[in-house]
């Protein structure tokens, strides 16, 4: 799509705002089929090195994507379901716009009834996440941002916390237990900051972990081999509440690289320092 200066007008600001109205409806659809799912759990199985699957992911993703695809033809689509189905689905950045979704983010949870699941749907333009939108159903909880425009809750702005000592910093992560390397690593980090921060949770899905740092309730968020899918919403969330996302090496993050550090500038930078003090005590 074109203006008449013959430049892209994908990133205008009417295009965006038209593109968020269509997220928000496709987003509130998915929620009223995963809603419809709970406490079923049928058809579940278990891909290969990437958790669980059910029948709610699936029909999750084919509502929000056909709904998405009506609104918006010309707009790629990079979705976890069709991605795990897709042997050719290549994951780095794209010059086209593209939704990236996350339909079911926290599958376990849901299967064992725990309201701590969420849909995650995000727009890439030119290689820059524009527009967020995480919702927890359960919780009634949906977080959105449009670049630019600020991180809001049910139409509350939200803010990351203002904390940037270790010792206060009550942190957030996940785990992935199908690597050996992987979960060692994640072992080591683990055991490092419990020692050292106000405390850390598990929630378990990597969505909702970015939405609370957004909120200011949790300070720090790390893990290492997630998706796009998984941090594409949630990483503009962090920015537009003020917050920093950076991988472990501390360079700026886009949702295509495999590890991530979230929260606000300071607490990332102290905890990046210290998390560079854990790898060299692992060589």
């Amino acid at each position: 799509m074109e203006n008449n200066t013959g430049k892209s007008s994908y990133s205008s600001s009417a295009e965006i705002k038209a593109a968020f109205k269509v997220a928000e409806v496709a987003v509130s659809a998915g929620r009223e089929c995963l809603l419809d799912y709970f406490g079923k759990n049928s058809n579940v199985e278990r891909k290969h090195k990437a958790g669980l699957v059910s029948d709610a992911d699936k029909a999750s993703e084919e509502i929000i994507k056909n709904i998405l695809k009506k609104s918006c033809p010309d707009y790629d689509f990079l979705g976890e379901e069709t991605a795990a189905v897709d042997p050719d689905v290549i994951l780095r950045p794209s010059k086209k716009p593209r939704w990236i979704l996350d339909p079911l983010d926290g599958t376990t949870n849901y299967l064992h009834q725990l309201p701590i699941w969420c849909i995650s749907l995000a727009l890439e333009v030119d290689e820059q996440i524009q527009i967020g939108i995480i919702d927890v159903p359960i919780l009634n909880q949906t977080y959105s941002a449009v670049r630019g425009q600020g991180a809001f809750c049910n139409g509350a702005k939200i803010q990351a916390s203002s904390c940037d000592k270790l010792e206060e910093a009550f942190m957030t992560t996940g785990f992935v237990a199908d690597y050996e390397e992987v979960i060692n690593e994640q072992l080591r980090i683990f055991t490092h900051f419990v020692k050292k921060s106000e405390a850390i949770r598990r929630p378990g899905a990597a969505a909702y972990d970015l939405a609370q740092v957004a909120a200011g309730n949790f300070d720090v968020y790390w893990e290492k081999n997630i998706k796009p899918w998984d941090v594409a919403a949630g990483i503009l969330l962090v920015e537009e509440a003020g917050g920093l996302c950076v991988n472990y090496s501390g360079k700026k993050y886009d949702a295509f690289q495999s590890n991530l550090v979230a929260g606000n500038k300071k607490i990332v930078d102290v905890f990046i320092k210290d998390l560079a003090l854990v790898k060299d005590q692992s060589r």
